[in-house]
């Protein structure tokens, strides 16, 4: 959808956050038992050093080799909605053990058990940040990212 380096920059962004924040708050959320309106308020202190990370990695990393594994999947004939679930869903899939070990390096008191923490971690957080992703933030950064740049994505 970008068509700009710049506007890939700024719709990556878009995302790192929305998903990092919504990732952070759930994993809060487990971790003290159950959702709470504190989670929200905590959820910030982590975004401030998480974001970066999950933004360097994903420009850096994640976006090319998420496509090239996407597009072993379908190809560039295919119907639209078909290239974008590959993407999004292989962006997931790199991601979420990455960002996982981060979280795990970071913020878990692992020790000795840091594979089984990190890979238990992963395993929690996949099924949400898959569906999240396709049904949720994907959808409305899209939205807003249209909303941003009509005219420049018109043209």
């Amino acid at each position: 959808m970008p068509k700009t380096k710049y506007q890939q920059v700024i719709f990556t962004f878009m995302m790192v956050v929305v998903m990092v924040y919504t990732m952070v708050c759930y994993n809060v959320s487990l971790n003290i038992g159950g959702m709470a309106n504190s989670v929200f308020l905590e959820g910030f202190h982590e975004l401030i050093i998480l974001v970066p990370i999950a933004f360097i990695i994903e420009i850096v990393v994640i976006d090319k080799l998420s496509t090239f594994l996407a597009f072993r999947i379908v190809k560039p004939n295919d119907p639209p909605i078909f290239i974008l679930l590959a993407i999004s869903s292989m962006i997931v899939c790199l991601m979420c053990p990455t960002m996982s070990l981060i979280v795990t390096l970071l913020f878990k008191n692992a020790g000795k058990e840091f594979i089984a923490v990190w890979l238990q971690t992963t395993v929690i957080n996949f099924p949400m940040a898959l569906c999240f992703q396709i049904f949720f933030a994907g959808p409305l950064i899209r939205l807003l990212f249209r909303t941003l740049f009509k005219n420049s994505l018109t043209k």
